[in-house]
């Protein structure tokens, strides 16, 4: 499971370490939807979101589809600007066609979302397939799918003034100590990069990133087999104090590839728990496709004809080896419908241990 970033034909300056504000604002909104990925951060979650005016809170539950599991590629920029303004000005600029297929991966839940060259704006066929895999994550995905499609410049204009509501009510007054902390990361890394080379700036960015043996190319240990040409226009990297255990890359085609990476560890230490219980997971842990299928559910919940399609199995293949993970307790299943949605139970997971939880968050 790698996403490989080729780098032939891209000259050593073009891979970049820089700031952006958009990037970590949208790294924050996550941990404000999923604070359960960053339990040394669930304090500040519970702070920010019991300050929020009612009517931003549910701006942002209605389009947390954008950054909950994964990030929509146009929320981390590959050229970072001073501000969140600027920044949001060149989201304006991407045309309608890009914008509203990297919000559907994320509202759908698949980077295997293709339309084979047809827009989902215009073609019904591929618009149709949107909402059927928007449908089966939930009306709430589906409600903010719909409107994607019917209006996009009402979307897009709308999830612009929900990301300057949040600046004015908790991101403007964090950024300027968090901004100078993410450019010290940012200079040392480009330092160690120029002074070093590519090697050492990778071990320093994560564990999970390396240089391939051709040394010309980037290996990120992602829920992904994939590749990946950064070009003449290289790559960014992007740090993030909000972010950790997540590696977020962005590496659709037509995207120039950027990877944010923590630049703060996390120290938490989970409680013990039986000797029994862990042999038993460790167990259901070992078989590579049920660590592929936990790597799919630990970002949402997933239906089993969901993971047959994102893994190439069939919906029996993939209910034995759910069964397997709900007998070790690592899974929690809800009726919605006539579909079952399986997640994996993060709690039980932290227990194996923090190194366990961050892979399968990667």
């Amino acid at each position: 499971m790698t996403l490989r970033i080729d780098l032939t034909g891209t000259p050593t300056e073009r891979i970049r370490f820089a700031v952006s504000p958009l990037a970590e604002l949208t790294a924050m909104l996550h941990v404000l939807a999923a604070p359960d990925h960053h339990p040394r951060l669930t304090g500040w979650a519970a702070g920010v979101r019991t300050a929020l005016r009612p009517e931003l809170a549910e701006r942002l539950h209605e389009a947390e589809f954008l950054w909950r599991s994964s990030r929509a590629d146009f929320l981390v920029p590959a050229r970072p600007r001073a501000t969140l303004a600027e920044e949001l000005d060149d989201v304006d600029l991407i045309d309608d066609d890009r914008y509203a297929h990297s919000a559907l991966v994320t509202t759908c839940g698949s980077n295997r979302l293709h339309f084979a060259g047809r827009s989902p704006l215009r073609d019904p066929g591929a618009r149709a397939e949107a909402l059927g895999r928007a449908q089966a994550r939930g009306a709430a995905q589906e409600a903010f799918a719909e409107r994607l499609l019917t209006d996009p410049a009402v979307v897009r204009a709308r999830v612009r003034e929900t990301l300057e509501q949040c600046a004015e009510a908790f991101f403007d007054a964090a950024w300027p100590a968090t901004a100078a902390r993410l450019a010290e990361d940012a200079r040392d890394k480009g330092e160690l990069l120029r002074r070093h080379g590519l090697g050492a700036a990778m071990t320093a960015v994560s564990g999970a990133v390396g240089v391939g043996p051709d040394g010309r190319s980037l290996v990120l240990d992602k829920l992904q087999d994939n590749t990946a040409e950064a070009g003449p226009a290289g790559v960014t990297f992007l740090p993030t104090l909000y972010g950790h255990p997540h590696l977020v890359a962005v590496h659709a085609t037509g995207w120039q590839p950027v990877v944010q990476y923590p630049a703060a560890r996390d120290g938490h230490h989970p409680d013990p728990v039986p000797l029994e219980t862990v042999r038993l997971r460790l167990d259901a842990l070992a078989h590579p496709v049920r660590l592929r299928l936990v790597r799919s559910l630990a970002r949402g919940p997933h239906t089993t004809g969901e993971l047959a399609r994102s893994w190439d199995l069939t919906d029996p293949e993939v209910s034995r080896h759910l069964a397997v993970l709900r007998r070790a307790g690592l899974l929690t299943a809800r009726r919605q419908g006539r579909y079952v949605h399986y997640t994996l139970d993060l709690a039980a997971t932290t227990t194996l241990g923090t190194d366990l939880l961050a892979a399968v968050l990667r």
